[in-house]
């Protein structure tokens, strides 16, 4: 007898539990499969790692342009290559590079509008020699070609430097080509002695 009033006890609570959660307005409902636990967090415009490169930054060698190897993350971004140009030579190359450009105090900023570039130096900054834009515009040039991506057309042409109170702009037609990594020449093979 207690046994059966058990089980009626359990049914009975059984059949309240389940008019409560109707009652809140839990449906009832079979087992949810929730797939793998969570792991990490990620950003949905995360963009995938690219490789390091290397990119060419314009130095002055006895005051012609000269393009200087350096590895960055991203070619891709042109506010980093802009920045590591302003940080002018490194100390290894010192003994031949020199820059026009000044030092800053502040990182210039780098905006794309409508496929130009601007280059955006804050604080005072007195306007930039040719050379100097020249460095800046090469780089900026060259930057795209060594990252892989397609140039924007009207940014293959011209960069804009904007100042306090002052604008300066500069065509890449004046940019020397960077040469490409020679092959380096085979060695000769042995000659068959003749006799």
């Amino acid at each position: 007898m207690r046994g059966s009033r058990t089980a009626a006890l359990l049914s009975g609570l059984t059949a309240v539990a389940a008019v409560a959660l109707t009652a809140c307005g839990v449906p009832p409902s079979g087992v949810i499969e929730a797939g793998a636990p969570a792991s990490g967090m990620s950003s949905p415009s995360a963009a995938p790692p690219s490789a390091p490169t290397t990119v060419s930054l314009f130095f002055l060698r006895d005051g012609d342009l000269t393009p200087y190897p350096r590895r960055i993350e991203d070619a891709r971004d042109l506010e980093a290559v802009v920045n590591l140009l302003f940080e002018g030579p490194a100390a290894s190359e010192t003994a031949t590079a020199t820059t026009e450009l000044p030092r800053l105090t502040d990182a210039p900023r780098v905006v794309v509008a409508d496929g130009i570039l601007f280059v955006q130096l804050l604080g005072r900054t007195a306007p930039l020699n040719r050379r100097a834009m020249l460095q800046l515009t090469c780089t900026v040039t060259h930057a795209e070609a060594d990252s892989g991506t397609p140039p924007r057309s009207p940014m293959s042409l011209s960069l804009h430097v904007l100042g306090n109170g002052w604008t300066m702009t500069e065509w890449n037609h004046a940019c020397p080509v960077a040469p490409r990594p020679r092959a380096q020449p085979e060695a000769p093979s042995p000659q068959e002695p003749s006799g």
